[in-house]
């Protein structure tokens, strides 16, 4: 028998608005006067926004063709958004692109996608500008440098005359993974990513009037750019964009901005800001919306964020094929260690590990699998790899977990981070939601090597202690031996000073793996 859990009664949604240009352009007109972008002491209204758009796109407009792909390779900042939208409106293809990689992982990056242009800020301006010679890029435009927002704001000029965006065109390329290899460039259209902006509407419900984001991702990761550019954009908010994580100052942006939609994401951030001096005085209530993703959240975790602030945190679930949720909390209520139900319009289900094809009952673990209409035409010149990963119209994430009775969705572990322990199956995420009940743990990490006594593999545990806490590895080993079988207790305990994480703040379980097995330093404890 198949088991759908979907939400009860959900149709599929489709999106009001059927192109991001569209959605732009609403934007624009609806509310001119209004701030529609904050950072430092820089405010661009809707207005303002609409004509530095315009401006670029003009220019962009003479160095690409329709259909080119444009590289942005910004930080968050007042420009991303601004070439974002005018990469669209020259009816291009922006691909997004972290302007924290090197040059050496660049290159192949810009070559698999093949770029037509970048978009930098003067910071990467030499880098790009070598890369672009060496790669036979045309066009280098550095935002900050070569073009100034006020000028682009002052700029009059003609419409640009070319034809509208439709649905089916290509509106956004995402860099998968890489972590392994060579990213997977993930491709969504207009209606594709519209949808999903309206399927996130609905999982982490927005009043429209007012709201104001603080937004922390990357904007050219999926999560960031959805949930700080795309949504807060399709309400009319605005956004309040910081120089970079730091706790003390997010805290004080989120008093000062009177901040009611915090896109905080994976647990590193909300640990961050708990470790925050001035937490504790802030005036959070205008706060109203704090959604967590990205990574697997640690319920201890949550209950110290909910006892700090008197906030709730809701989890969501996706990835950057899904443009970017499944499934969430904040509808279909918190329930410790889930990531909620899925999403109006979106199905999840769980399946055998060895065919994938069997429908498992409630309760029992298997890969995730996810469908809607907001999900990746596939990846970008790789018709193997899509095949692989979308099938029978669902896309396999690698994700193991299950649902309960009642329709909410689990997630246990990656499929490619479970541990093989004396013959058992391990799941790194139950051992480090135990780690973090200890009093004196703020983070943990746990992976698997290879165990030469056993021919297996034995389990590791990073641990970060809590600000002013000491932390004794025999004392971690003996909690867990008191509260998991044998084959479930780490072999070895270290304390750092903090984990490593990814550009788009979460664990970084292969740099884990590397300085388990002693090919990278971690600072000690």
């Amino acid at each position: 028998m198949k088991h759908d859990f979907s939400l009860p009664g959900a149709d599929r949604q489709e999106a009001p608005v059927a192109t991001l240009s569209a959605l732009f352009d609403h934007a624009v007109a609806a509310a001119p006067d209004k701030a529609a972008l904050r950072r430092f002491d820089a405010v661009l209204t809707y207005r303002e926004l609409g004509r530095a758009v315009e401006a670029l796109a003009r220019r962009l407009a003479r160095l690409v063709e329709p259909g080119d792909v444009v590289a942005l390779l910004l930080p968050n900042s007042l420009e991303f958004p601004i070439a974002y939208f005018a990469a669209l409106k020259a009816l291009a293809i922006p691909a997004l692109l972290n302007p924290q990689y090197p040059a050496a992982q660049l290159a192949p990056l810009l070559r698999e996608a093949t770029a037509r242009a970048v978009i930098c800020a003067p910071a990467t301006r030499d880098m790009v500008t070598g890369l672009a010679g060496d790669l036979g890029i045309p066009s280098v435009v550095c935002l900050g440098d070569d073009v100034m927002v006020p000028e682009l704001v002052a700029e009059a000029g003609a419409a640009l005359g070319l034809r509208a965006a439709t649905p089916s065109d290509s509106a956004a390329l995402l860099f998968s993974g890489g972590t392994t290899g060579l990213p997977k460039i993930v491709e969504h259209t207009h209606g594709r990513l519209a949808t999903g902006v309206h399927c996130i509407e609905h999982a982490w419900p927005m009043r429209g009037e007012g709201e104001v984001f603080l937004p922390i991702a990357p904007f050219t990761h999926i999560y960031g750019f959805a949930t700080g550019v795309l949504v807060p954009l399709s309400v009319c908010g605005e956004i309040v964009i910081p120089e970079r994580f730091q706790p003390e100052l997010v805290v004080e942006l989120l008093v000062r901005h009177r901040v009611t939609f915090f896109g905080g994401g994976p647990p590193a951030i909300y640990a961050g800001l708990l470790a925050a001096r001035n937490l504790g005085s802030a005036d959070l209530s205008a706060l109203r919306m704090c959604p967590a993703g990205g990574a697997p959240f640690p319920v201890e975790l949550m209950e110290r964020w909910r006892h700090a602030t008197g906030l709730e945190i809701y989890e969501g679930y996706g990835m950057s094929e899904m443009a970017p949720i499944s499934a969430a909390t904040a509808q279909s209520g918190v329930r410790p260690g889930s990531v909620g139900k899925p999403i109006p319009g979106g199905d999840v289900q769980v399946v055998d590990l060895e065919t994938g094809l069997r429908v498992l009952p409630p309760g029992e673990k298997g890969e995730l699998r996810v469908r809607g209409p907001h999900m990746m035409t596939g990846y970008r010149n790789r018709p193997e790899e899509t095949a692989q990963t979308i099938r029978d119209g669902f896309i396999y994430t690698g994700d193991i977990g299950h649902v309960d009775g009642d329709g909410f969705v689990f997630i246990t572990d990656r499929k490619k981070d479970v541990v093989f322990v004396s013959g058992f199956n391990v799941f790194p995420r139950e051992v480090e939601e135990l780690i973090h009940t200890h009093r004196s743990v703020a983070m943990a990490g746990v992976v698997g090597v290879p165990d030469a006594r056993t021919g297996g593999e034995r389990l590791v545990a990073f641990v970060v202690p809590r600000t002013g806490e000491t932390v004794d590895p025999t004392e971690i080993s003996r909690y867990c031996a008191g509260r998991l079988v044998s084959y479930k207790c780490p072999s070895e305990v270290r304390v750092v000073e903090q984990l490593p994480i990814t550009a788009a703040h979460k664990l970084d379980h292969v740099a884990l793996r590397r300085a388990a097995r002693g090919e990278q330093e971690l600072c000690q404890g």
